[in-house]
């Protein structure tokens, strides 16, 4: 069945939030990092009756437990009611943008002015410093207890101690979220942490992202936020990068740990879909943020940039993902009208 016309919005106020470089056209539609918690399962021997020995005493294994049976926390997208907005594809993420990287058409935007937390989608802006500062890519880097994640106790095959290249780092980070990779990537940087995320947040600004902070590189931090509007100038400065590209759709990688042989895969299981020709992505996952995508890809000969924030669901983002590519591919005509605004919207390159 044809879907309901789309509505036109204009919103000056937020268009403010771009910069200069491409231009964008008008709205035809107005509609935890990627890691898991490390739980410690082990259990106290007992000497009680058989029957008893089912009885969990270990703290550890209890909590696990108490988290299984109690609702997931609500995303910030959650509590600020964004999920309540409708849209014409019944999008599962609560803010959603489409933009032509060509014609600078906005074709679907939602909530798109929202500013929330992003998860590891934080990982694009710090490979783009990393990628950009032209450091040493085969410098080996030892990752420490620094690195390990005290925020929200996720877990990482990479051991303390675990010496890779920068350029290995880059990869695990962009292609499999590896929160250590990441880290160790800002804290070896030239002035260390600070002056790492420093950069972070002066290399947003110009940009023209003025609705996002960075506080640390990995984006384990709910702090981490940013607009779809402002993602989607991230990406296309990302997409300008080569290696970017290369490393974030690589489909599989495998590094020498010591002794070890350890194989990572992509976070986005759309890179390895033969119906899909992505050009770069980035996933992320906290339950602050809730699933986000972002993506560069070619759809019906378009080139287009997709940005998903706060969706519910592990895989939710994929599908809303799928229902814009098959929206875009059955209305070819509908969205190649364009569509001008009296001050386009600007995006930067690099």
């Amino acid at each position: 069945m044809p879907l309901p016309p789309l509505r036109r919005c204009f919103l000056p106020f937020a268009w403010a939030a771009l910069a200069v470089g491409l231009g964008l056209s008008a709205p035809v539609a107005q509609a935890q990092s990627d890691s898991k918690p490390s739980v410690r399962k082990t259990a106290k021997a007992s000497s009680a009756p058989a029957r008893k020995t089912a009885r969990v005493t270990n703290s550890g294994v209890r909590a696990a437990s108490l988290r299984a049976a109690t609702p997931p926390r609500p995303s910030f997208g959650q509590q600020a009611g964004l999920h309540a907005a409708s849209d014409p594809l019944d999008l599962k993420s609560s803010v959603a943008l489409v933009i032509d990287q060509d014609t600078h058409e906005v074709l679907l935007s939602k909530n798109e002015h929202a500013v929330l937390p992003i998860a590891s989608l934080t990982k694009l802006m710090t490979g783009m410093l990393i990628s950009g500062a032209q450091l040493p890519m085969d410098e080996m880097i030892t990752t420490t207890q620094d690195d390990v994640d005290t925020e929200k106790g996720s877990s990482s095959r990479l051991r303390v101690g675990s010496t890779l290249s920068r350029g290995e780092l880059l990869h695990l980070a962009l292609m499999s979220s590896e929160n250590r990779a990441a880290h160790a990537l800002g804290r070896t940087y030239p002035g260390g942490l600070q002056a790492f995320v420093s950069l972070m947040n002066a290399k947003a600004k110009m940009l023209g992202m003025r609705d996002t902070r960075y506080v640390e590189p990995t984006g384990l931090s709910s702090q981490n936020q940013s607009s779809a509007q402002d993602l989607a100038v991230l990406v296309n400065a990302a997409h300008a990068d080569p290696v970017l590209r290369e490393l974030s759709t690589s489909t599989g990688y495998q590094v020498a740990v010591g002794r070890q042989t350890l194989r990572f895969n992509n976070t986005n299981r759309l890179v390895k879909n033969p119906e899909w020709d992505i050009g770069l992505q980035k996933t992320g996952y906290i339950s602050e943020a809730g699933q986000c995508l972002v993506m560069q890809a070619r759809v019906a000969g378009r080139k287009l940039i997709m940005v998903f924030l706060d969706s519910a669901g592990k895989l939710s983002r994929i599908a809303d993902a799928e229902r814009v590519r098959r929206w875009v591919e059955s209305n070819p005509v509908a969205l190649q009208r364009p569509i001008r605004l009296p001050e386009p919207v600007k995006l930067i390159d690099g």
